[in-house]
Protein backbone atom coordinates (compact mmCIF):
# COMPACT_ATOMS: atom_id res chain seq x y z
CA UNK A 1 0.00 0.00 0.00
CA UNK A 2 1.23 3.28 -0.93
CA UNK A 3 2.12 5.72 2.38
CA UNK A 4 1.52 9.09 1.64
CA UNK A 5 4.58 11.70 3.51
CA UNK A 6 3.23 13.79 6.31
CA UNK A 7 2.70 16.80 5.01
CA UNK A 8 0.52 15.67 2.35
CA UNK A 9 -1.66 14.56 5.00
CA UNK A 10 -1.23 17.49 6.94
CA UNK A 11 -2.06 19.89 4.06
CA UNK A 12 -5.25 17.94 3.30
CA UNK A 13 -6.62 17.56 6.50
CA UNK A 14 -5.95 21.46 7.04
CA UNK A 15 -7.76 21.94 3.27
CA UNK A 16 -10.99 20.01 4.20
CA UNK A 17 -11.33 21.55 7.88
CA UNK A 18 -11.09 25.15 5.44
CA UNK A 19 -12.58 27.10 2.89
CA UNK A 20 -10.95 30.25 3.56
CA UNK A 21 -7.83 30.57 2.07
CA UNK A 22 -7.99 29.16 -1.38
CA UNK A 23 -10.31 29.22 -4.49
CA UNK A 24 -12.62 25.96 -5.02
CA UNK A 25 -15.58 24.59 -6.14
CA UNK A 26 -18.69 24.59 -3.25
CA UNK A 27 -21.59 22.93 -3.16
CA UNK A 28 -24.91 24.97 -2.43
CA UNK A 29 -24.68 22.82 1.10
CA UNK A 30 -21.58 23.86 1.50
CA UNK A 31 -22.17 27.31 0.89
CA UNK A 32 -24.77 27.29 3.70
CA UNK A 33 -22.16 25.95 6.17
CA UNK A 34 -19.82 28.77 5.09
CA UNK A 35 -22.37 31.64 5.31
CA UNK A 36 -23.61 30.53 8.62
CA UNK A 37 -20.49 30.85 9.63
CA UNK A 38 -19.01 33.99 8.65
CA UNK A 39 -22.28 36.28 8.45
CA UNK A 40 -22.08 39.37 10.71
CA UNK A 41 -26.11 39.58 10.95
CA UNK A 42 -26.93 35.96 11.88
CA UNK A 43 -23.76 36.44 13.89
CA UNK A 44 -25.28 39.59 15.64
CA UNK A 45 -28.76 37.86 16.45
CA UNK A 46 -26.90 34.76 18.52
CA UNK A 47 -25.24 37.82 20.62
CA UNK A 48 -28.72 39.30 21.05
CA UNK A 49 -29.92 35.28 21.89
CA UNK A 50 -26.55 35.28 24.34
CA UNK A 51 -27.97 38.67 25.94
CA UNK A 52 -31.58 37.55 26.38
CA UNK A 53 -30.03 34.45 28.28
CA UNK A 54 -28.19 36.33 30.93
CA UNK A 55 -30.86 38.27 31.41
CA UNK A 56 -32.87 35.44 32.02
CA UNK A 57 -30.59 33.90 34.12
CA UNK A 58 -30.38 37.15 36.40
CA UNK A 59 -34.37 36.72 36.48
CA UNK A 60 -34.02 34.17 38.51
CA UNK A 61 -31.74 35.93 41.20
CA UNK A 62 -35.47 37.57 42.08
CA UNK A 63 -36.03 34.65 44.51
CA UNK A 64 -33.00 35.63 46.58
CA UNK A 65 -32.81 37.58 49.49
CA UNK A 66 -30.98 40.79 49.09
CA UNK A 67 -27.97 41.24 51.17
CA UNK A 68 -26.38 44.79 51.88
CA UNK A 69 -22.93 46.07 53.65
CA UNK A 70 -24.04 49.79 54.78
CA UNK A 71 -22.67 52.61 56.54
CA UNK A 72 -23.80 55.48 58.04
CA UNK A 73 -22.44 58.77 59.09
CA UNK A 74 -24.75 61.24 60.87
CA UNK A 75 -23.96 64.60 62.61
CA UNK A 76 -26.23 66.08 65.44
CA UNK A 77 -26.64 69.37 66.03
CA UNK A 78 -25.45 68.83 69.72
CA UNK A 79 -24.69 65.34 71.83
CA UNK A 80 -27.87 63.97 73.03
CA UNK A 81 -27.72 64.24 76.98
CA UNK A 82 -29.69 63.39 79.59
CA UNK A 83 -29.47 65.38 83.62
CA UNK A 84 -30.92 63.96 86.26
CA UNK A 85 -34.48 65.90 86.85
CA UNK A 86 -34.79 64.79 82.98
CA UNK A 87 -34.26 61.14 84.01
CA UNK A 88 -36.02 61.57 87.52
CA UNK A 89 -39.21 63.18 85.40
CA UNK A 90 -38.91 60.24 83.62
CA UNK A 91 -39.58 57.51 85.64
CA UNK A 92 -42.96 56.10 86.33
CA UNK A 93 -43.81 53.66 88.78
CA UNK A 94 -41.55 54.93 91.65
CA UNK A 95 -42.71 53.60 95.22
CA UNK A 96 -44.09 56.46 97.39
CA UNK A 97 -41.46 56.49 100.10
CA UNK A 98 -41.96 58.68 103.13
CA UNK A 99 -40.04 61.33 103.76
CA UNK A 100 -36.82 60.40 105.98
CA UNK A 101 -37.23 56.92 105.20
CA UNK A 102 -33.61 56.71 103.47
CA UNK A 103 -32.88 59.90 105.59
CA UNK A 104 -32.06 62.66 102.78
CA UNK A 105 -34.79 64.69 101.86
CA UNK A 106 -37.00 63.95 98.43
CA UNK A 107 -36.09 67.54 97.54
CA UNK A 108 -32.03 67.66 98.38
CA UNK A 109 -32.09 64.26 95.93
CA UNK A 110 -33.77 65.79 93.08
CA UNK A 111 -31.72 68.72 93.36
CA UNK A 112 -28.97 66.61 93.89
CA UNK A 113 -29.91 64.54 90.69
CA UNK A 114 -30.30 67.76 88.50
CA UNK A 115 -26.64 68.33 88.43
CA UNK A 116 -25.71 64.92 86.84
CA UNK A 117 -25.42 64.70 83.18
CA UNK A 118 -25.27 61.23 80.95
CA UNK A 119 -24.19 61.04 77.30
CA UNK A 120 -26.84 59.21 75.33
CA UNK A 121 -25.76 60.02 71.74
CA UNK A 122 -22.52 61.61 70.84
CA UNK A 123 -22.63 64.23 68.18
CA UNK A 124 -20.83 62.27 65.56
CA UNK A 125 -22.75 59.24 64.66
CA UNK A 126 -21.03 56.46 62.86
CA UNK A 127 -22.80 53.18 62.22
CA UNK A 128 -22.46 49.90 60.09
CA UNK A 129 -24.28 46.69 59.67
CA UNK A 130 -25.40 43.71 57.03
CA UNK A 131 -28.80 44.13 56.41
CA UNK A 132 -30.76 41.34 54.21
CA UNK A 133 -34.23 41.47 52.51
CA UNK A 134 -36.08 38.40 51.53
CA UNK A 135 -39.01 38.22 49.47
CA UNK A 136 -41.02 36.16 50.44
CA UNK A 137 -45.03 37.19 48.51
CA UNK A 138 -44.42 39.52 46.23
CA UNK A 139 -48.25 38.53 44.30
CA UNK A 140 -46.75 37.00 41.83
CA UNK A 141 -44.89 39.95 40.46
CA UNK A 142 -41.71 38.18 40.66
CA UNK A 143 -42.90 35.16 38.52
CA UNK A 144 -44.10 37.25 36.13
CA UNK A 145 -40.99 39.17 35.68
CA UNK A 146 -39.19 35.80 35.25
CA UNK A 147 -41.72 34.62 32.71
CA UNK A 148 -41.24 37.94 30.64
CA UNK A 149 -37.41 37.18 30.69
CA UNK A 150 -38.36 33.81 29.49
CA UNK A 151 -40.89 35.49 26.71
CA UNK A 152 -37.72 38.13 25.49
CA UNK A 153 -35.09 35.22 25.41
CA UNK A 154 -37.62 33.29 23.01
CA UNK A 155 -38.18 36.14 21.24
CA UNK A 156 -34.86 36.49 20.00
CA UNK A 157 -34.29 32.66 19.23
CA UNK A 158 -37.04 33.18 17.47
CA UNK A 159 -35.58 36.42 15.57
CA UNK A 160 -31.99 34.22 15.42
CA UNK A 161 -34.22 32.03 12.86
CA UNK A 162 -36.29 34.28 10.73
CA UNK A 163 -32.71 35.67 10.44
CA UNK A 164 -31.26 32.45 9.40
CA UNK A 165 -34.50 32.08 6.98
CA UNK A 166 -33.72 35.34 5.17
CA UNK A 167 -29.96 34.19 4.56
CA UNK A 168 -30.78 31.31 3.31
CA UNK A 169 -32.85 33.16 0.34
CA UNK A 170 -30.25 34.97 0.40
CA UNK A 171 -28.07 32.47 -0.43
CA UNK A 172 -30.13 30.95 -2.81
CA UNK A 173 -30.26 33.91 -5.31
CA UNK A 174 -26.54 34.97 -5.27
CA UNK A 175 -25.39 30.99 -5.77
CA UNK A 176 -27.74 29.89 -8.14
CA UNK A 177 -27.47 33.32 -9.94
CA UNK A 178 -23.34 32.02 -10.93
CA UNK A 179 -24.41 28.84 -11.83
CA UNK A 180 -27.03 30.60 -14.26
CA UNK A 181 -24.87 33.25 -15.44
CA UNK A 182 -22.50 30.79 -16.05
CA UNK A 183 -24.97 28.83 -18.45
CA UNK A 184 -25.92 31.55 -20.11
CA UNK A 185 -21.92 32.64 -20.69
CA UNK A 186 -21.81 28.81 -22.18
CA UNK A 187 -25.31 29.13 -24.01
CA UNK A 188 -23.28 32.67 -25.77
CA UNK A 189 -20.08 30.86 -26.29
CA UNK A 190 -22.35 27.80 -28.40
CA UNK A 191 -23.45 30.65 -30.48
CA UNK A 192 -20.83 32.43 -31.42
CA UNK A 193 -18.91 28.97 -32.18
CA UNK A 194 -21.81 28.52 -34.64
CA UNK A 195 -21.69 31.69 -35.80
CA UNK A 196 -17.96 31.40 -36.35
CA UNK A 197 -18.82 28.71 -38.92
CA UNK A 198 -21.72 30.06 -40.37
CA UNK A 199 -19.46 33.34 -41.00
CA UNK A 200 -16.50 30.86 -42.29
CA UNK A 201 -18.65 29.16 -44.37
CA UNK A 202 -20.10 32.73 -45.69
CA UNK A 203 -16.65 33.93 -46.88
CA UNK A 204 -15.94 30.47 -48.84
CA UNK A 205 -19.65 30.61 -50.64
CA UNK A 206 -18.90 34.25 -51.70
CA UNK A 207 -15.06 33.41 -52.74
CA UNK A 208 -17.06 30.74 -54.84
CA UNK A 209 -19.78 33.13 -56.26
CA UNK A 210 -22.54 31.14 -54.38
CA UNK A 211 -23.58 34.19 -52.12
CA UNK A 212 -23.81 38.01 -52.72
CA UNK A 213 -21.50 39.95 -50.59
CA UNK A 214 -23.94 41.27 -48.31
CA UNK A 215 -24.81 37.93 -46.95
CA UNK A 216 -21.18 37.39 -45.92
CA UNK A 217 -21.42 41.04 -44.15
CA UNK A 218 -24.63 39.82 -42.24
CA UNK A 219 -22.72 37.17 -40.79
CA UNK A 220 -19.82 38.95 -39.52
CA UNK A 221 -21.97 41.44 -38.14
CA UNK A 222 -23.93 38.67 -36.61
CA UNK A 223 -20.42 37.28 -34.99
CA UNK A 224 -19.41 40.43 -34.00
CA UNK A 225 -23.16 41.04 -31.91
CA UNK A 226 -22.53 37.69 -30.44
CA UNK A 227 -19.11 38.24 -29.29
CA UNK A 228 -20.58 41.78 -27.65
CA UNK A 229 -23.14 39.60 -25.97
CA UNK A 230 -20.60 36.65 -24.79
CA UNK A 231 -18.48 39.35 -23.58
CA UNK A 232 -21.77 40.96 -21.80
CA UNK A 233 -22.64 37.57 -20.11
CA UNK A 234 -19.30 36.91 -19.13
CA UNK A 235 -19.09 40.12 -17.23
CA UNK A 236 -22.14 39.44 -15.53
CA UNK A 237 -20.84 36.53 -14.18
CA UNK A 238 -18.09 38.17 -13.09
CA UNK A 239 -20.20 40.46 -10.71
CA UNK A 240 -22.27 37.39 -9.94
CA UNK A 241 -19.32 35.72 -8.78
CA UNK A 242 -17.75 38.33 -6.89
CA UNK A 243 -21.14 38.97 -4.65
CA UNK A 244 -21.52 35.40 -4.06
CA UNK A 245 -17.27 35.49 -2.84
CA UNK A 246 -18.13 38.48 -0.28
CA UNK A 247 -21.59 37.29 0.43
CA UNK A 248 -19.74 34.12 1.98
CA UNK A 249 -17.06 35.93 3.51
CA UNK A 250 -13.88 34.17 1.23
CA UNK A 251 -11.04 35.76 0.27
CA UNK A 252 -10.86 34.21 -3.38
CA UNK A 253 -13.04 33.62 -5.79
CA UNK A 254 -15.91 30.64 -4.71
CA UNK A 255 -17.06 28.71 -7.76
CA UNK A 256 -20.55 26.98 -7.28
CA UNK A 257 -20.47 22.86 -7.73
CA UNK A 258 -24.10 22.29 -8.12
CA UNK A 259 -26.60 23.12 -11.17
CA UNK A 260 -29.35 24.25 -12.09
CA UNK A 261 -31.82 21.68 -11.70
CA UNK A 262 -35.66 20.93 -11.31
CA UNK A 263 -38.08 17.90 -10.04
CA UNK A 264 -40.00 15.58 -11.94
CA UNK A 265 -42.76 16.57 -8.96
CA UNK A 266 -43.17 18.65 -5.63
CA UNK A 267 -44.61 17.23 -2.23
CA UNK A 268 -48.28 17.99 -1.92
CA UNK A 269 -49.07 21.89 -0.91
CA UNK A 270 -50.68 20.93 2.28
CA UNK A 271 -47.71 19.45 3.33
CA UNK A 272 -45.91 22.96 2.89
CA UNK A 273 -48.88 24.78 4.59
CA UNK A 274 -49.45 22.74 7.67
CA UNK A 275 -45.28 22.45 8.16
CA UNK A 276 -44.96 26.59 7.88
CA UNK A 277 -47.95 26.77 10.26
CA UNK A 278 -46.42 24.78 12.69
CA UNK A 279 -42.62 26.10 12.46
CA UNK A 280 -42.36 29.15 11.17
CA UNK A 281 -40.66 31.35 13.37
CA UNK A 282 -42.69 34.50 12.71
CA UNK A 283 -45.30 32.79 14.50
CA UNK A 284 -43.20 31.82 17.56
CA UNK A 285 -42.35 35.76 17.95
CA UNK A 286 -45.91 36.04 18.27
CA UNK A 287 -46.04 33.63 20.55
CA UNK A 288 -43.26 34.84 23.36
CA UNK A 289 -44.74 39.11 22.52
CA UNK A 290 -47.74 37.11 23.66
CA UNK A 291 -46.05 36.01 26.93
CA UNK A 292 -44.56 38.64 27.51
CA UNK A 293 -48.12 40.36 27.61
CA UNK A 294 -49.75 38.11 29.74
CA UNK A 295 -46.38 38.44 32.01
CA UNK A 296 -47.16 42.23 32.06
CA UNK A 297 -50.99 41.67 32.90
CA UNK A 298 -50.04 39.49 35.73
CA UNK A 299 -47.63 41.75 37.42
CA UNK A 300 -50.38 44.38 37.20
CA UNK A 301 -52.41 42.39 38.70
CA UNK A 302 -49.56 41.61 41.46
CA UNK A 303 -50.13 45.11 42.82
CA UNK A 304 -53.06 44.63 44.25
CA UNK A 305 -51.74 42.04 46.57
CA UNK A 306 -49.88 42.93 49.94
CA UNK A 307 -46.04 42.14 50.21
CA UNK A 308 -44.52 40.00 52.63
CA UNK A 309 -40.71 39.79 53.21
CA UNK A 310 -38.58 38.58 55.87
CA UNK A 311 -35.33 41.14 57.31
CA UNK A 312 -32.66 40.85 59.31
CA UNK A 313 -29.91 43.53 60.70
CA UNK A 314 -26.52 42.71 61.79
CA UNK A 315 -24.45 45.76 63.57
CA UNK A 316 -20.92 45.75 62.66
CA UNK A 317 -20.28 48.80 64.67
CA UNK A 318 -22.35 50.94 66.38
CA UNK A 319 -19.59 52.98 68.75
CA UNK A 320 -19.15 53.21 72.54
CA UNK A 321 -21.90 55.86 72.83
CA UNK A 322 -24.64 54.49 75.76
CA UNK A 323 -27.29 54.28 73.12
CA UNK A 324 -24.70 51.98 70.92
CA UNK A 325 -24.18 49.97 74.10
CA UNK A 326 -27.71 49.61 74.64
CA UNK A 327 -28.15 48.82 70.89
CA UNK A 328 -28.53 44.95 70.14
CA UNK A 329 -26.22 43.27 67.57
CA UNK A 330 -29.04 41.38 65.84
CA UNK A 331 -32.25 41.68 65.03
CA UNK A 332 -35.13 40.10 62.82
CA UNK A 333 -38.63 40.07 61.50
CA UNK A 334 -41.19 39.94 59.06
CA UNK A 335 -42.82 42.94 57.22
CA UNK A 336 -45.90 43.51 55.18
CA UNK A 337 -46.64 45.98 52.65
CA UNK A 338 -50.07 46.62 51.88
CA UNK A 339 -50.67 48.63 49.27
CA UNK A 340 -53.82 51.30 50.00
CA UNK A 341 -53.40 54.04 47.10
CA UNK A 342 -50.84 54.22 44.35
CA UNK A 343 -49.77 56.59 41.65
CA UNK A 344 -49.25 53.98 38.82
CA UNK A 345 -52.61 53.44 37.22
CA UNK A 346 -52.28 49.66 37.95
CA UNK A 347 -56.31 49.48 36.68
CA UNK A 348 -55.52 51.26 33.66
CA UNK A 349 -52.26 49.52 33.18
CA UNK A 350 -53.56 46.14 33.52
CA UNK A 351 -56.73 47.28 30.02
CA UNK A 352 -53.51 47.91 28.70
CA UNK A 353 -51.97 44.99 28.97
CA UNK A 354 -55.02 42.92 28.29
CA UNK A 355 -55.17 45.03 24.92
CA UNK A 356 -51.65 44.06 24.37
CA UNK A 357 -52.42 40.04 24.17
CA UNK A 358 -55.44 40.51 22.32
CA UNK A 359 -53.53 42.48 19.78
CA UNK A 360 -50.89 39.70 19.59
CA UNK A 361 -53.97 36.78 18.86
CA UNK A 362 -55.26 39.19 16.16
CA UNK A 363 -51.86 39.37 14.76
CA UNK A 364 -51.38 35.77 15.06
CA UNK A 365 -54.80 35.17 13.09
CA UNK A 366 -53.67 37.20 10.30
CA UNK A 367 -50.17 36.08 10.13
CA UNK A 368 -51.57 32.41 9.65
CA UNK A 369 -53.64 33.60 7.12
CA UNK A 370 -51.22 35.38 5.59
CA UNK A 371 -48.33 32.78 5.24
CA UNK A 372 -51.13 30.15 4.06
CA UNK A 373 -50.84 32.68 0.86
CA UNK A 374 -47.46 33.02 0.55
CA UNK A 375 -47.20 29.15 0.38
CA UNK A 376 -49.19 28.88 -1.94
CA UNK A 377 -48.28 31.36 -4.09
CA UNK A 378 -45.33 30.62 -3.88
CA UNK A 379 -45.86 27.19 -4.37
CA UNK A 380 -47.73 27.85 -7.24
CA UNK A 381 -44.48 29.59 -8.96
CA UNK A 382 -42.60 26.32 -8.43
CA UNK A 383 -44.95 24.60 -10.54
CA UNK A 384 -45.32 27.34 -12.96
CA UNK A 385 -41.90 26.90 -13.70
CA UNK A 386 -41.69 22.87 -13.37
CA UNK A 387 -43.93 23.38 -16.58
CA UNK A 388 -41.86 26.38 -18.36
CA UNK A 389 -38.59 24.21 -18.04
CA UNK A 390 -40.61 21.09 -19.77
CA UNK A 391 -42.69 22.95 -21.91
CA UNK A 392 -39.44 24.70 -23.55
CA UNK A 393 -37.76 21.46 -24.21
CA UNK A 394 -39.91 20.78 -26.97
CA UNK A 395 -38.87 24.36 -28.55
CA UNK A 396 -35.22 23.40 -28.33
CA UNK A 397 -36.33 20.15 -29.62
CA UNK A 398 -37.90 22.14 -32.51
CA UNK A 399 -35.40 24.77 -32.18
CA UNK A 400 -32.78 22.47 -32.93
CA UNK A 401 -33.71 21.54 -36.27
CA UNK A 402 -34.76 24.39 -37.92
CA UNK A 403 -31.48 25.22 -37.70
CA UNK A 404 -29.94 22.44 -39.06
CA UNK A 405 -32.48 22.67 -42.18
CA UNK A 406 -31.32 26.27 -42.36
CA UNK A 407 -27.54 25.85 -42.38
CA UNK A 408 -28.07 23.13 -45.16
CA UNK A 409 -30.46 25.20 -46.98
CA UNK A 410 -27.94 28.34 -46.99
CA UNK A 411 -24.27 25.98 -47.82
CA UNK A 412 -27.00 24.89 -50.83
CA UNK A 413 -27.57 28.37 -52.15
CA UNK A 414 -31.11 28.14 -50.90
CA UNK A 415 -31.25 30.58 -48.16
CA UNK A 416 -30.16 33.29 -46.36
CA UNK A 417 -27.11 34.25 -43.78
CA UNK A 418 -29.90 36.00 -41.77
CA UNK A 419 -32.24 33.00 -41.38
CA UNK A 420 -29.13 30.79 -40.23
CA UNK A 421 -28.29 33.63 -37.39
CA UNK A 422 -31.67 33.76 -36.63
CA UNK A 423 -32.22 29.93 -36.41
CA UNK A 424 -28.45 30.29 -34.15
CA UNK A 425 -30.25 33.09 -32.15
CA UNK A 426 -33.77 31.57 -31.35
CA UNK A 427 -31.68 28.02 -29.77
CA UNK A 428 -29.46 30.23 -27.78
CA UNK A 429 -31.99 32.35 -25.87
CA UNK A 430 -34.67 29.49 -25.73
CA UNK A 431 -32.14 27.53 -23.61
CA UNK A 432 -31.04 30.56 -21.91
CA UNK A 433 -34.96 30.79 -21.38
CA UNK A 434 -35.42 27.49 -20.01
CA UNK A 435 -32.09 27.86 -17.28
CA UNK A 436 -33.80 31.10 -16.51
CA UNK A 437 -37.29 29.05 -15.34
CA UNK A 438 -35.43 26.43 -13.74
CA UNK A 439 -33.23 28.92 -11.67
CA UNK A 440 -36.66 30.49 -11.16
CA UNK A 441 -37.77 26.92 -9.55
CA UNK A 442 -34.51 26.88 -7.45
CA UNK A 443 -35.51 30.37 -6.07
CA UNK A 444 -39.34 28.80 -5.17
CA UNK A 445 -38.40 25.49 -3.44
CA UNK A 446 -35.57 26.79 -1.39
CA UNK A 447 -38.19 29.96 -0.23
CA UNK A 448 -40.91 26.83 0.32
CA UNK A 449 -37.94 24.97 2.41
CA UNK A 450 -37.16 28.18 4.26
CA UNK A 451 -41.17 28.95 5.23
CA UNK A 452 -41.29 25.58 6.65
CA UNK A 453 -38.02 25.31 8.21
CA UNK A 454 -36.74 22.32 6.07
CA UNK A 455 -33.67 23.87 4.53
CA UNK A 456 -31.62 20.60 5.93
CA UNK A 457 -33.77 18.93 2.83
CA UNK A 458 -32.53 20.68 0.02
CA UNK A 459 -29.91 17.41 -0.56
CA UNK A 460 -33.00 15.06 -0.89
CA UNK A 461 -33.94 17.32 -4.02
CA UNK A 462 -30.67 17.36 -5.41
CA UNK A 463 -30.27 14.00 -5.23
CA UNK A 464 -33.91 13.44 -7.11
CA UNK A 465 -33.27 16.14 -9.52
CA UNK A 466 -32.80 16.18 -13.35
CA UNK A 467 -30.61 19.14 -14.86
CA UNK A 468 -32.10 20.85 -18.30
CA UNK A 469 -29.34 19.13 -19.95
CA UNK A 470 -30.06 16.61 -18.82
CA UNK A 471 -33.64 16.66 -20.07
CA UNK A 472 -32.54 18.25 -23.38
CA UNK A 473 -30.57 14.89 -23.91
CA UNK A 474 -33.55 12.82 -22.60
CA UNK A 475 -35.98 14.26 -24.98
CA UNK A 476 -33.76 13.99 -27.71
CA UNK A 477 -33.12 10.44 -27.10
Amino acid sequence: MKIRSLPLVVGALLGALSFGSYAAEVSFDEAWQLLQQNNNSLAAQRANVERYGHLQDASGSLNLPKVTLGANYTRLDQDVTLNGSQFADSLSGVPNIPAGALGLDLGQVASALGGITSTIENQDIFTSSIRAVWPIFTGGRITAAQTAAEGKKEEAQSQLAMEVQARYEDLSKYYFSVVLARNVVDTRMAAEKGLTKHRDFAIKLEEQGQIARVERLQAEASLAKAVVERKKAQHSLDIAEAALTQVLGQSETVEPRDQLFINENLPPLDAFVDQTLNTYPGLAILDAKEKQASSLMKAEKGKYFPEVYAYGDYSLYHGDSLAGQLKPDWLVGIGVSVPLLENTGRSEQMKAANSAVSQVQFLKKQAKQDLSVLVEKTYLEAQQALDEVQGLNTSIQLAKENLKLRQKAFSQGLGRSLDVVDAELYLASVKTQQDAASFQYLLSLNKLLALSSEMNNFSTYKYNAITPAQLRTKDAS
